[in-house]
């Protein structure tokens, strides 16, 4: 998560000693400083404390740091009371009961547990680590302490707390005495006024540290102008502080929602408009025979679409107005929605395009925008200040929203906003944030669910697909507080001002074992701190979007309230069939992005029945289905992710690609809002288990269906069907299927290599031929059309549809089948066909001539196997043949036939299918996309060592490209290493250019970029050769090189067969 590193700053010693400090979140390496700092105040305050149970408990930690990195004081806050003076659940109860002028709520207060700091600075670091704690969580108000009665604080802490005032009657204070930190003493909300133009000059510095970003938009006197040219339609505000103008928005009230709703999914904001009795919120029914069917479509539309109809209005009260008067809310309008998860949806380019329905909305414009925006960097944390008063600016609005460039990277102020997703037409290269004025309120609250609240969550929830679901799971906790296997479920309700608009349903995790051995929970808890009943288990999680800021507080009160210290969320797969449902009704979750997906462990495979009593427990070695896993915990709640919206579109779904992505999304401090991969066949993994067409194919062993479950790539990956044709590098855009533009800040071109169709050399046979006289003309790409019964096959999706056809044409019937090539994809070809029943006299294994004079198996030994088992099935082999004729030399609809000469005679096969691996080469659309678009192309893609190719925003991998000739390696291409390797190195390559946090390193040493990166990965190659042999080929990268001259250059080496 992203680390709070703040700025330095000057404190003073009793002694007078000066010294610059900084803040940090406290880590676990902090725990011997901790215990270090420990005094005898520090047991009589917080009482007997085990550091490192305390901060794995903690929702926000925090460590100053002297100028050495020596740790000088510590502080931990969470949400309920120190000394166990109540329930956790019930300590709101307790104030209000007990104190008076009690303002306190779960929202606006932390505890402070622990407090320790170098004697000498005591005091001055107990101010500055609660300065930073109302700096690091915006919506603090209040940090309490309890301390025994008959105790006082620390001398340092004396002037940092003041005592509070109990009930009449009460006796709270007979043990423990309640002192309060109010956030107003050390960092107080600002004073928000119109703008006036004596407060330019206040501005100026402000302005520019942001020149390089606005300079080139803006004039250098623009922001006076803003100030001086204000009317009804445009406003111009600051905030001060101590009557200096620290921050500066400009406001318009003339927003383009038309031209919004055109790029982005605006449905659960009613499009950004008033409600209208026109609005078309749903497609028209239309009238048709099979009215039934008809209806079955118009509710699976209804159920999955993103509708606002479902309104109700706030009371009307005036006590909805705030007590400072920052906003009312009477007779606002909140959609009841949640239906789109904001990143979770993948976008897929051939479903939008059939019927995609969109809103139309009649109703007058209810939105503003924040046209220019400037903070000092000291206040920043203070942004939400502004809302309060510029909402009175337009009191008709109830929306506010702004556009931010991709590249800008996140500021505070939108982090209150909700992204809204971006349509896949979107021609707005920004991203579009939303605030609705509701959102303004603190009353947000979190209980327990009771019988009651039914109604309400129905109608929160009635157009979400798993509606029933949620209902079922909710009447589950109201009847029996457990499920129907005896595990007890609780549900909770998130409320503003009396109206819910939010639900969770959770459970506790019973597969604790099962996820502790299988995922790598322990990067973000220490597991032996937590109890098993601490352990929760996320089952639906639904908020009004309006309230999407709050969030991370619903899953802090979450845990609190159901005394958890973790949550965990499983995705399960879904496949494309239709076949198989998910064991569990999870529904999709908008909280996801404020959870961490967890990595996988690699798992052995254990002999259970050879260990007998000696297996590991059945818990941790059951087999189930695969998952991707997602985790948060109350150290994660109040840490907030980086995100980076910058539009990064990877071509090709190949392990380079799969890799890479995989490495971005498991990033924990890192939130990728726009990633895109642009694939013919989506994403893979999509087949059922186990599924026989997959062995037509070699297997790299990169990743396999387990791996592609624990990714749940779907989750955060946008997908567009279709093929790369075209790269506009100037508008920064790439076409796809020769119409669609999916645009880019960052390209990434990993499509491979792929098998081609061969065009026969169409050498007249009956002249006699051989290879000499032909050998000028092969291989050529084929452009005709291509025969109905020829075959390339590249993936999964050719293997299925090959398979398919298979069964449906030849199975059953006679004929022959042609497998051409010189790859190891031709054995495990043919042992394919083999295993579907086909006859080996019926399958003809055809070799061209070698490249080179190193075999694929490149093993006498097996060779001489392989061709045995061949013989033994009575499949026909034929060597060193060049295809010169489908039929009788015309472009065939169908191949009956085909003629290949040799370095003797020619021959004819009788041909019912015809399976090519012979030509393999890059895609000639991707080609041509890559040359048109004048990238150097010299037989690949030309790349340096740092995956550049001649445009700095184009970056390449794997068997599609090579080095520059620079490198003097043209015998060293991405081919030689591991593609999953290869994709990880190219993902890091790239998260220097995005990632903030990123440390910078020293400058390489002069020369080394002349060198290229030498990769350690293995490179795999496994499959079923004919015979029924389990091939699986492991080597470190080389240059390939036949095995026995290996063996005979090296004096030690041992090889299995």
């Amino acid at each position: 998560m992203r680390a709070s590193v703040c700025k330095m700053t000057t404190i003073n010693s009793s002694r007078g000693n000066a010294e610059v400090v900084s803040a940090r979140r406290t880590e676990s390496r902090d725990v011997s400083d901790i215990i270090s700092l420990f005094s005898h105040f520090t047991e009589v305050v917080f009482g007997r404390i085990d550091v490192m149970y305390l901060l794995e408990k903690s929702n926000l930690a925090l460590t100053l740091c002297n100028e050495k990195n020596e740790a000088i004081a510590h502080a931990v806050f969470l949400d309920y009371p120190n000394w166990n003076i109540t329930d956790q659940s019930d300590w709101e109860l307790f104030l209000q009961e007990n104190y008076v002028n009690n303002k306190c709520t779960p929202l606006n207060t932390l505890f402070m547990h622990l407090f320790v700091a170098k004697e000498e600075y005591a005091a001055g670091c107990s101010q500055e680590i609660v300065r930073r704690a109302f700096i690091t969580v915006p919506e603090l108000q209040f940090i309490l302490l309890f301390i025994p009665a008959n105790e006082n604080l620390e001398p340092g802490m004396g002037n940092v707390f003041e005592k509070m005032t109990t009930a009449p009657g009460s006796v709270a204070d007979t043990n423990f005495t309640l002192f309060v930190c109010p956030r107003h003493w050390y960092h107080p909300q600002l004073y928000v006024r119109k703008a006036r133009l004596e407060d330019y000059d206040d501005l100026v510095p402000i302005w520019t540290r942001h020149s390089k970003t606005l300079k080139e938009t803006y004039s250098e006197y623009f922001l006076a102008d803003l100030i001086e040219c204000q009317d009804e339609e445009n406003q111009a505000v600051v905030c001060e502080d101590a009557g200096t103008a620290v921050g500066f928005m400009s406001l318009c009230s003339q927003v383009n929602v038309s031209l919004f709703q055109e790029c982005f999914d605006l449905g659960p904001f009613h499009g950004l408009c008033k409600p209208h009795p026109e609005d078309i919120l749903k497609i028209p029914q239309k009238p048709s025979i099979q009215e039934e069917e008809d209806k079955s479509n118009q509710t699976s539309q209804e159920m999955e679409s993103v509708s606002s109809r479902n309104f109700e209005h706030i009371p009307d009260q005036d006590a909805s107005v705030e007590k400072d008067g920052a906003i009312t809310v009477s007779h606002t309008e909140l959609p009841l929605d949640d239906v789109k998860d904001y990143k979770t949806s993948a976008t897929l380019l051939q479903t939008e395009e059939k019927g995609a329905f969109h809103p139309v909305y009649r109703g007058a414009s209810n939105a503003f925008c924040i046209r220019l925006f400037c903070i000092d960097e000291k206040h920043e944390t203070r942004s939400l200040d502004f809302l309060h008063y510029v909402f009175k600016l337009f009191p008709d609005k109830d929306f506010c929203v702004i556009l931010v460039p991709h590249h800008v990277p996140e500021f505070h102020l939108i982090q209150s906003f909700v992204r809204v997703v971006p349509l896949y037409t979107s021609k707005l290269g920004q991203e579009l944030y939303v605030f609705h004025r509701a959102g303004l309120l603190k009353s947000f609250s979190v209980r327990r669910a009771t019988t009651n609240d039914l109604l309400g969550v129905k109608m929160l929830i009635k157009t979400l697909t798993l509606n029933e679901s949620i209902l079922n799971d909710l009447k589950i906790f109201t009847l029996a507080r457990r499920d129907p296997d005896g595990i007890p479920v609780q549900a909770f309700i998130a409320e503003v001002l009396d109206q819910i608009v939010g639900i969770s349903v959770i459970r506790d995790e019973v597969d604790i074992e099962y996820i502790r051995s299988h995922y790598n929970i322990e990067d973000f808890i220490h597991f032996n701190h937590h109890q098993q009943e601490e352990h929760g288990h996320l089952y639906h999680f639904v908020l009004n979007p309006i309230f999407h800021h709050y969030t991370k507080h619903f899953l802090k009160e979450i845990l609190r309230l159901a005394h958890k210290s973790s949550l965990y969320y499983p995705i399960y797969p879904q496949y494309v069939e239709g076949k198989f449902q998910n064991p569990c009704a999870h529904s999709l979750t908008s909280a996801l992005h404020y959870m961490v997906p967890v990595r996988p462990r690699r798992q052995i495979v254990y002999p259970l029945e050879e260990l007998g009593i000696n297996a590991p427990s059945e818990q941790v070695s059951k087999d189930q289905l695969s998952y991707s896993l997602n985790h948060i915990n109350r150290k994660l709640v109040l840490a907030s992710k980086t995100s980076i919206n910058t539009r990064i579109v990877v071509v090709g779904a190949s392990d380079v690609g799969i890799s890479f992505l995989e490495t971005l999304i498991f990033c924990p401090h890192l939130k990728f809002n726009n990633l895109t991969l642009i694939s013919i066949h989506g994403l893979p993994g999509k087949d059922l288990r186990g599924s026989k067409h997959r062995r037509f194919l070699i297997n790299s062993h990169c990743f396999n269906d387990e791996d592609y479950a624990q990714m749940s790539l779907c989750s955060w990956v946008n997908v567009v069907v279709g093929k790369m044709t075209g790269i506009n590098r100037t508008a920064k855009y790439v076409v796809v299927s020769k119409e669609k533009k999916v645009p880019y800040d960052y390209l990434v071109l990993c499509t491979g290599q792929k098998y081609q169709v061969l065009s026969p050399t169409g050498a007249d046979i009956s002249k006699l031929p051989t290879n000499r006289e032909v050998i000028s003309k092969w291989p050529q790409r084929y452009t005709g059309k291509v025969p109905s019964n020829h075959f390339t096959l590249n993936d999964d999706q050719d293997c299925l549809k090959a398979m398919h056809w298979l069964k449906e044409n030849i199975v059953n019937s006679e004929g022959n089948v042609i497998v051409y090539g010189n790859t190891i994809d031709i054995y495990t070809t043919v042992e394919t066909l083999l295993s579907l029943g086909i006859n080996g006299s019926r399958i003809h294994l055809v070799q061209p001539p070698l490249s080179s004079n190193v075999t694929c198996l490149n093993n006498n030994e097996i060779e001489s196997a392989v061709q045995e088992a061949l013989s033994k099935a009575g499949v026909s082999v034929y060597c060193d043949s060049i295809l010169a004729q489908w039929n009788e030399g015309d472009d065939p609809d169908l191949i009956t036939c085909a003629a290949f000469t040799t370095n003797t005679k020619p021959f004819k096969l009788q041909c019912s299918a015809f399976f090519s691996f012979a030509y393999r080469a890059v895609d000639y659309e991707t080609f041509k996309a890559i040359n048109d678009a004048c990238l150097v192309f010299d037989g690949r893609l030309v790349i340096d060592t740092k995956f550049r190719t001649n445009d700095v925003s184009i970056r390449a991998a794997g068997p599609l490209t090579k080095y520059s000739r620079r490198y003097c390696v043209d015998e060293w291409t991405h081919s030689n290493f591991n593609s999953k390797e290869i994709g990880f190195e190219l993902a890091a390559s790239m998260l220097n250019l995005l990632d903030p946090t990123c440390k910078t390193f020293s400058k390489i040493p002069e020369g080394t970029d002349r060198l290229i990166p030498m990769y350690k990965g293995c490179k795999i190659k496994g499959g079923v050769l004919p015979g029924g042999y389990n091939y699986l080929h492991i080597s470190k990268p080389e240059i390939p090189i036949r095995l026995d001259l290996e063996l005979a250059l090296c004096d030690h080496v041992s090889y299995i067969i």
